[in-house]
């Protein structure tokens, strides 16, 4: 039988971030699905935390050199590629000197959120996209880990709506406590926005203040997964997902097993229709 491919886009990972829901749980799932069959791209940004030397970066020249527009902005997208320790599997990292080479990852060593970070979001999400176009290798399910990726499930439903690559592509959005998904307001409106997306196209995140990144991601994604045993599953974007597949949060022990079963469903459920 032929393999599965799952796409993974996260905005981070272990080893190369730590100490959080998302680097962990990305950290682990990886070789747990190829060792299960699935065949993998992973996709983050480059941060400037991530040690080139120590995890042995190197550029990926026939991926690089294409500019990525964000708000009528063109910026240099920059593929750099390593190996993740003890598996057969290799990340491919997004860089860009003006979003991604200070020495921190959300917020300067004070604590306040980067300015842009909604400008580094449609540049990854975008980046993300293009990326995958290039590889020429079309997805079964893709995974989406944080509020950072949240406007893939967007785009792929608009902007890239007929890209033949993404066209049987289950989309998956995991949610996660952390505190930047409601940040950005009107700038995030106005970032977001790409090849003539207007703020019709962005209703279901909020308007001006009232801004929800998890919302507007599971508007427009085909299955949810709760990542933080912390989240507040009451909250509204999850009623936003109607009756879409929801996986609750799973403790260590469960949780790798309840991924690939969770992904197994979604991907049988299109052979039986």
């Amino acid at each position: 039988m032929e393999k599965k491919r799952l796409l993974i886009v996260t905005q981070e990972m272990e080893p190369y971030t730590e100490g959080n829901d998302i680097s962990s749980i990305v950290g682990k799932l990886p070789k747990f699905l190829q060792d299960n069959g699935y065949e993998l791209r992973i996709l983050m940004p480059r941060y400037g935390v991530v040690n080139e030397r120590r995890h042995r970066l190197h550029e990926v020249v026939r991926l690089s050199g294409m500019n990525i527009i964000v708000d009528d902005d063109d910026y240099p997208l920059i593929i750099k590629v390593a190996s993740l320790p003890n598996s057969r599997l290799q990340v491919y990292f997004l860089d860009n000197e003006d979003f991604f080479k200070r020495k921190f990852v959300f917020e300067d060593a004070d604590g306040k959120p980067f300015e842009d970070n909604p400008d580094r979001a449609a540049f990854f999400c975008k980046g993300a996209i293009e990326t995958v176009k290039k590889f020429g290798w079309a997805p079964d399910v893709i995974l989406c880990h944080g509020w950072m990726t949240s406007l893939i499930p967007l785009y792929l439903r608009s902007a890239y709506k007929t890209e033949p690559i993404f066209a049987n592509s289950h989309i998956v959005y995991s949610v996660y406590d952390t505190p930047r998904e409601s940040e950005g307001g009107e700038r995030f409106l106005q970032k977001a926005a790409i090849n003539n997306l207007g703020k019709n196209d962005l209703v279901a995140f909020g308007e001006d203040s009232n801004i929800s990144m998890h919302r507007g991601a599971a508007a427009f994604s085909d299955a949810i997964i709760i990542g933080s045993e912390s989240l507040d599953t009451n909250v509204d974007y999850l009623s936003v997902a109607q009756d879409k597949p929801v996986l609750p949060w799973k403790n260590d022990e469960e949780q790798l097993n309840a991924y690939l079963e969770f992904f197994k469903s979604l991907t049988e459920e299109e052979v039986t229709q």
